[in-house]
C-alpha cells in the first residue's frame, strides 16, 4: 500500500516531508476517505456519535474533521440537520472540471518550461508507484496517488496561487472523481490517458501535456455523468 511518507520520499521537492500526524490530520483523512468511497453517501447526515464510534475518537476531533471538509466544499453544515455530505449535480461537475482543465492545462505548460529535471522524475516515480497500484486493484490508494500527481504538475509550476486555487477545486470533487474509475474499461481510460501526460511532460512537449490534460477532463467528465 502507498502512503503520504512513499509520496514524500518519491518527490522530496514537491511534498514536504511529514515527520508526525495529529490527530485531527488522521481523522481529517479517515473521514474523507469514508466519503470517498462512498461509505457516507451523498446527502447522508453524518451521524457524531456512530461514526466517533466507529473511528475510536471523541466528538471534538470529529467535529474540527467535519469543520475542514466542510471548508474544502465535501460536506454541508445546516441549520438543525448538521453536517451533511454534500450531494453534487451535473452543472456543478460541469463547472469545476471546466475551470480544473483551465487551471491544470496552464500548470503543465508552465511545468514543462520551469520545471527542474529532478522534478520532473519525481513525478514519473509517482506515476510508476500509480501503475504498480492499479495492477494490484487497490483503487483508494491508487486514487489516491493519481491525485497527488494532478497536484504534483501543478506544483512543478512554482506558482502557489495557481497550486492554493487548484487544490481547492480537486478536493471538492474527489468523491465524484473516484467514481469515475468504476468498471475496468474507464479505469483502463484514465490510466492510458495518464501514460500519455507523463511522455509529453518528460519531453517537455507543453503543447501535447495541455493537449491531454485536457481530453483526460473532459473524459473525466463523461466517466463521472454515467454515475451521477
Amino acid at each position: 500500500m502507498t502512503n503520504e511518507a512513499d509520496i514524500t520520499r518519491a518527490a522530496p521537492d514537491i511534498y514536504p516531508r511529514i515527520t508526525r500526524r495529529t490527530l485531527h490530520d488522521e481523522v481529517l483523512e479517515r473521514l474523507r476517505d469514508m466519503i470517498i468511497e462512498g461509505r457516507l453517501a451523498p446527502g447522508q447526515r453524518i451521524n457524531e456519535g456512530q461514526v466517533g464510534a466507529q473511528l475510536g475518537v471523541s466528538r471534538t476531533p470529529l467535529r474540527e474533521a467535519i469543520k475542514t471538509l466542510a471548508s474544502e466544499g465535501l460536506v454541508e453544515i445546516l441549520p438543525a440537520k448538521g453536517a451533511i455530505v454534500r450531494r453534487f449535480t451535473d452543472k456543478d461537475l460541469a463547472q469545476i472540471l471546466q475551470v480544473l482543465k483551465t487551471l491544470e492545462q496552464l500548470g503543465g505548460r508552465m511545468a514543462c518550461q520551469l520545471a527542474s529535471d529532478e522534478t520532473i522524475e519525481a513525478i514519473h516515480a509517482l506515476h510508476r508507484q500509480m501503475l504498480e497500484l492499479y495492477e494490484t486493484k487497490n483503487r483508494l490508494e491508487y486514487f489516491k496517488l493519481n491525485q497527488a500527481i494532478h497536484s504534483a504538475i501543478v506544483a512543478a509550476s512554482g506558482n502557489a496561487v495557481l497550486m492554493e486555487m487548484h487544490e481547492t477545486l480537486q478536493a471538492r470533487i474527489k468523491r465524484l472523481r473516484f467514481i469515475g474509475n468504476e468498471g475496468p474499461v474507464k479505469w483502463a481510460g484514465a490510466v492510458a490517458e495518464h501514460e500519455e501526460m507523463i511522455v509529453a511532460l518528460k519531453k517537455r512537449d507543453a503543447d501535447a501535456l495541455a493537449d491531454v490534460i485536457g481530453r483526460h477532463m473532459d473524459s473525466t467528465r463523461l466517466r463521472v455523468s454515467d454515475v451521477l
